[in-house]
């Protein structure tokens, strides 16, 4: 599983289409055609923030996880990040 810097900022992958359910949500990605699902609608609205947030810790923050729950949601987005649906903020600027 992939991990990701706490620190530093990532978002949502230009390909990546989200789907809000009840559930929380279907994210799809058109490059990879690869499909994941967020059990959890405090993820979702994680993701949601990233770009905006200087960090996915801010996101986090932002979202109301609590610092107690912190490595899970991190551990979410280093898979998300695994499967290419988020990406360094950076990498994905330079890429416009």
């Amino acid at each position: 599983m992939a991990s990701i810097d706490p620190d530093s900022p990532w978002t949502l992958h230009p390909q990546v289409s989200v789907r809000p359910e009840p559930f929380g949500a279907l994210l799809y990605h058109f490059g990879t055609r690869r499909l994941s699902f967020l059990k959890d609608r405090t993820l979702l609205d994680v993701v949601e923030r990233l770009a905006d947030a200087p960090s996915p810790r801010a996101a986090c923050a932002d979202a109301g996880v609590a610092e107690a729950h912190l490595p899970t949601y991190l551990r979410a987005l280093g898979t998300l990040a695994e499967s290419r649906m988020i990406t360094p903020r950076e990498a994905e600027e330079r890429a416009a």
